[in-house]
């Protein structure tokens, strides 16, 4: 883990949706959460920075049920050409969505990752962008999951911190930690040629 980043052109905010971060089925410590990606949003925005909002259409009865209240993203999404939101169906962020292209053709080449679920969502995400050769920066304090209920025979309940830890730890060297979001710093977008 670092202390600073070098800055990024891109914020994914992955999943921060209703179901997810709001009553009985948050993920625990999900104030904290939505303090430090509501941080990296307002920062990315005022940096010139694109902020995708990444959605995921659950199945249908899942709390993230496209139209119900569990799928609404939690942050405000400001309708403009450095903040989208990118629909999709499975993990990863990039299967079957417009996110490669959008990266590509805004000219990114160094991202930042936050929201849930560490070891599903967000680590997909994050695993696609590094095989892509993105740079990629994820804060520690700004990605959250479930503690993983135990397993008679196999392990004892393992801790949602734990779980996030070793999230990142499985993505390997070339991913970025730092401790804070705080810690992630955004610069715009390159200009467009014309």
């Amino acid at each position: 883990m670092s202390d600073h980043a070098l800055p990024v052109q891109a914020l994914l905010v992955v999943d921060v949706q209703a179901d997810a971060v709001e009553g009985d089925r948050a993920v625990p410590e999900a104030a904290r959460l939505l303090d430090r990606t509501a941080d990296l949003i307002a920062r990315a925005r005022s940096g010139g920075a694109l902020v995708v909002h990444v959605q995921n259409d659950g199945q249908p009865g899942a709390g993230d049920e496209p139209g119900t209240a569990g799928w609404e993203l939690h942050h405000h999404v400001e309708a403009s050409g450095t903040e989208v939101v990118v629909r999709k169906t499975r993990d990863d962020g990039f299967h079957g969505t417009p996110l490669g292209g959008l990266l590509t053709d805004s000219g990114v080449r160094a991202l930042a990752i936050c929201g849930v679920m560490s070891e599903m969502c967000v680590q997909a995400t994050a695993r696609t962008a590094l095989e892509l050769g993105y740079r990629v920066v994820m804060p520690h304090d700004a990605h959250a999951t479930h503690d993983i209920p135990a397993a008679p025979g196999i392990s004892d309940r393992i801790p949602a911190a734990a779980v996030s830890r070793v999230a990142e730890w499985a993505l390997g060297s070339d991913l970025e930690v730092v401790a804070h979001a705080a810690d992630v710093a955004f610069t715009a977008l390159p200009a467009r040629a014309s």
